[in-house]
């Protein structure tokens, strides 16, 4: 089965201005993410920037890259005009990963496009995994997602779900025996809905909740979701998480 990974890469950061070409040991993370996507079964491996300086730290590293419009709302929109450069349509997959997952695991990046090939039903599919603490089931950063029977996503939210009714009644200490999914944002997507996707109305569940996937459940599409016994490595949105990063490198 061949996949194409693509990784949209924006230099603007608000809580860390020039994200993708930030040094972790001598290479730009752009780069440093690449090469990890390099280690899976991917048969092109391509960054979707929205700045030239991104696609020339790329070109330089021997990564293939590609200028984007700057006006995208969403990384969606972004890999949607990378689709229409590359000229993938059908059920051609595409697997995004995030361009500031310098460590993530490249069996994730199979998982997830080998589950969509399985699930010809589904449009999308992502990768979760169980909870560890309470606090993170509480955590409105950490999204979670509920499955139905067939390994598909019934919803995704912030709030902590499903609500375990009996043990928030003898207040919280523990996670059911069954814990929760905490939601990881790798997706893998059949290029043709990617490409119809940025045309699909905003969904008011995505508003209220501020996740883009909900705009695809709400429009009756399925995403089928890889549950991982592997926890993701550290991604970086903060300095402090770029100095751990680095620590590890090191």
């Amino acid at each position: 089965m061949g996949f194409t990974v693509l990784i949209p890469a924006r230099l603007a950061s608000t809580r860390l201005p020039g994200k993708p070409l930030a040094d972790i040991g001598g290479l730009p993370m752009i780069v440093r993410v690449a090469q990890r996507a390099a280690q899976s079964a991917a048969s092109a491996v391509v960054v979707a920037a929205d700045d030239a300086s991104i696609v020339s730290a790329c070109t330089a590293h021997g990564v293939r890259a590609l200028l984007t419009r700057t006006d995208h709302p969403t990384g969606s929109d972004r890999l949607a005009e990378a689709c229409e450069l590359l000229g993938l349509d059908g059920f051609d997959v595409v697997v995004n990963v995030q361009g500031d997952e310098p460590l993530i695991d490249a069996r994730m990046i199979d998982a997830c496009a080998a589950l969509l090939a399985d699930h010809p039903e589904c449009v999308m599919s992502t990768a979760a995994h169980a909870l560890d603490s309470v606090a993170e089931l509480d955590n409105p950063n950490v999204v979670k997602v509920v499955l139905d029977a067939a390994g598909r996503a019934l919803y995704f939210s912030r709030a902590p779900i499903p609500w375990w009714r009996d043990g928030r009644a003898s207040g919280l200490q523990q996670l059911p025996a069954d814990a929760p999914l905490r939601h990881m944002g790798l997706y893998a997507y059949q290029a043709g809905f990617l490409r119809r996707f940025p045309s699909l109305p905003v969904s008011p569940l995505e508003q209220i909740e501020s996740l883009e996937q909900l705009r695809v459940l709400w429009h009756g599409e399925r995403i089928a979701v890889h549950v991982s016994p592997l926890q993701p490595g550290p991604g970086v949105d903060t300095p402090e998480d770029l100095a751990r990063v680095r620590a590890l490198f090191s």
